[in-house]
């Protein structure tokens, strides 16, 4: 395995960008931070109004990304087994056969994930955080690469349950799309069907190559001082937490997270090592969900902590 992509090799990384504007438009900054969320082997929670785009965002990267992807819309009567699978009694075999929930796909696209209650919403955990499955005591792996891109309306809103701390820690990053700017939404209002044009996007990506970038991002060079920064911000947040500012710091696999988003930054930028101002760019978007529960309120949080720490 190289150490560094050749500049051909970051041609495809830029095409992937680059298409992924085309179809999302006026959001450059999110789509970089979700296709990053991907190279770090992540899973993306995504919250905002209805129509500003998520679903989009999902089909674009699944589309562009050349990988298998499936839907489940979360409701309140939706049960584990629908999306983990189930067990039925083959007649003819006198045994009972496992058929495959969505979840065993490149991709999950869970929409609205917090409209969901809580026992449904837990039956992505082991997914999310082992890659495997368990039912009636058999454990099944799901393969590679495996993403769960969650949809998450805001709180304030009726028929939603709070997703858990352990629920949303398992999400590296969390971002919010918001409303377009004027141009963008012009753009969007004369140009064609986003649906339309996702049916015709062709892949830029293979899931074989993704996982060859995924290799790369994690031989990305972290310094010392690097590291330093990032457990000065973990120390913080528990800092907070226990000034009653937060509800719970960051844990240890939210630095892990961190660390594995800020070296997906680097690499997207063609850079083969961690800068502090990686960290920046990515630190709210990887904690704020996790100090706060949702974006919309953890982002004040976030930037705080980064104004307190002084990078040397």
């Amino acid at each position: 395995m190289p150490t560094r992509a050749t500049a051909d090799e970051y041609r495809q990384i830029d095409s992937v960008v680059a298409q992924l504007e085309s179809i999302v438009i006026g959001k450059q900054d999110e789509l970089k931070l979700a296709f990053a969320t991907m190279l770090a082997a992540g899973h993306l929670l995504v919250e905002d109004i209805p129509g500003v785009g998520k679903t989009t965002l999902a089909r674009a990267l699944a589309a562009t990304l050349g990988l298998h992807w499936n839907r489940v819309q979360f409701t309140s009567d939706l049960l584990p087994a629908d999306v983990i699978g189930i067990s039925i009694f083959d007649v003819a075999k006198q045994t009972f056969r496992f058929h495959e929930g969505p979840v065993f796909t490149s991709l999950l696209l869970a929409d609205e994930l917090n409209r969901a209650p809580p026992k449904t919403q837990s039956a992505l955990l082991e997914a999310m955080e082992e890659h495997q499955v368990t039912a009636d005591g058999i454990t099944y792996q799901l393969g590679k690469p495996f993403f769960v891109v969650a949809t998450q309306n805001p709180q304030e809103q009726l028929g939603v349950y709070p997703l858990p701390e352990s629920q949303l820690d398992r999400f590296m990053v969390s971002i919010e799309l918001g409303y377009p700017d004027r141009q963008s939404e012009r753009e969007i209002l004369a140009g064609i069907d986003r649906r339309e044009m996702l049916d015709t996007t062709e892949p830029v990506m293979t899931a074989e190559s993704l996982l060859y970038w995924q290799a790369l991002a994690k031989q990305i060079h972290t310094a010392a001082p690097v590291l330093d920064y990032v457990q000065a911000l973990l120390d913080a947040s528990r800092q907070m937490a226990l000034d009653g500012e937060c509800g719970s710091g960051l844990s240890p696999r939210a630095g892990l997270s961190l660390l594995a988003m800020c070296k997906a930054w680097a690499l997207l930028h063609g850079r083969d090592m961690v800068l502090p101002e990686d960290v920046q760019a990515v630190f709210p978007s990887v904690a704020s969900h996790r100090l706060a529960g949702s974006l919309r309120r953890g982002l004040p949080l976030s930037k705080q902590l980064i104004s307190t720490i002084n990078v040397s």
